[in-house]
């Protein structure tokens, strides 16, 4: 492990390696898991706020469930997190033609229709993040709906850190990155 700031950085996010190929998994990670993706309470305002620049992406059944729920929920740890549909599918995620599950959140933003992307954890994702009173822990999830992403990632040798540098800036900044970087270059030369 590697602090960074108030992370303490799992070594796996340095050596292992990653890239969704996403054509293979079909979005399971939007309804694979116990709960919903977890939120934070300034995630929670924004998709309440923002709900109508989306909401016509999502099935009639999904829409629902918001309407039952509410744009986030408290799941059985006591985590805010978004809404599932059947227990199983986030609220917030739609099949597209080609089968694949999609985040209405983020397609709206690419849309230009908000600034809000989607929850940071999604963003993240299999990078889990465990926020504790002094530190931050940054876990890889290695999961088996990511085998595409595994194999995708050795393939083209790229490193979790580095695929997933635009999340980990607007987590914690582009400084804390920079140190990332340093890091990882001392631990992936054998030092």
């Amino acid at each position: 492990m590697i602090e960074i700031g108030r992370a303490i950085v799992s070594r796996d996010v340095f050596e292992k390696h990653f890239l969704c190929d996403i054509l293979k998994c079909k979005g399971a990670c939007c309804i694979e898991g116990d709960s919903g993706a977890p939120l934070t309470d300034e995630e929670a305002i924004l998709i309440e706020k923002d709900y109508h620049t989306f909401e016509d992406l999502l099935p009639e059944k999904h829409k629902r469930e918001v309407e039952k729920q509410g744009f986030s929920v408290i799941d059985s740890d006591g985590d805010l997190v978004t809404p599932l549909v059947d227990d199983r599918q986030c609220v917030y995620s739609y099949y597209n033609k080609q089968g694949i599950l999609k985040c209405a959140i983020e397609k709206a933003y690419f849309e230009g229709k908000t600034k809000f992307r989607k929850p940071i954890s999604c963003h993240l994702f299999p990078i889990r993040i465990t926020e504790y009173k002094r530190f931050d822990a940054v876990n890889y999830q290695e999961l088996d709906i990511c085998k595409p992403g595994r194999k995708c990632g050795s393939a083209e040798k790229l490193p979790l850190y580095k695929f997933l540098k635009e999340p980990l800036i607007a987590k914690y900044g582009a400084e804390w990155y920079k140190e990332l970087e340093i890091a990882a270059d001392y631990i992936l030369s054998g030092k």
